[in-house]
């Protein structure tokens, strides 16, 4: 909670956020974020690498390196543990995303679909199952 005293002030501004998705191998994640969904890669750390960043216009996911499973066996899958968020300004954006996504071969968990909120979304599955939703309004 922020303390009255400094309610009557103006909050800093939080500018962006980047999600971080773990991965078995940087080089291969970057590849398939670069060539498949568009991306570009930012930076790669290390040698061999275990750290890089992506971008797409204000969208970041930064991937950092883990040698084994992260999560026990099928539950991303299960549950649907989305791990990145990703919004789209317009209807006919994410459906031309989608298009596009299907057209590249992009692997996804579920297709484009309307929400019962009302939003349209599809989640993504990268090489290592990381789900990354991409959302946007349905009309």
């Amino acid at each position: 909670m922020i303390p009255p005293s400094e309610q009557s002030v103006a909050l800093p501004r939080l500018d962006s956020v980047a999600a971080h998705l773990f991965v078995q191998n940087i080089n291969t994640s970057c590849e398939f974020f670069q060539a498949k969904l568009g991306f570009t890669v930012d930076f790669v750390y290390g040698d061999p690498p275990f750290y890089g960043q992506v971008s797409r216009d204000n969208a970041r996911l930064a991937l950092r390196f883990m040698d084994g499973p992260v999560f026990a066996g099928g539950i991303r899958e299960r549950e649907d543990l989305v791990l990145a968020s990703i919004t789209v300004a317009g209807a006919e954006e994410i459906e031309r995303l989608f298009l596009m996504y299907q057209a590249a071969g992009v692997p996804f968990h579920r297709k484009l679909k309307k929400e019962p909120w009302g939003a349209k979304a599809f989640i993504v599955k990268d090489p290592d199952g990381n789900l990354i939703l991409f959302a946007g309004p349905a009309s």
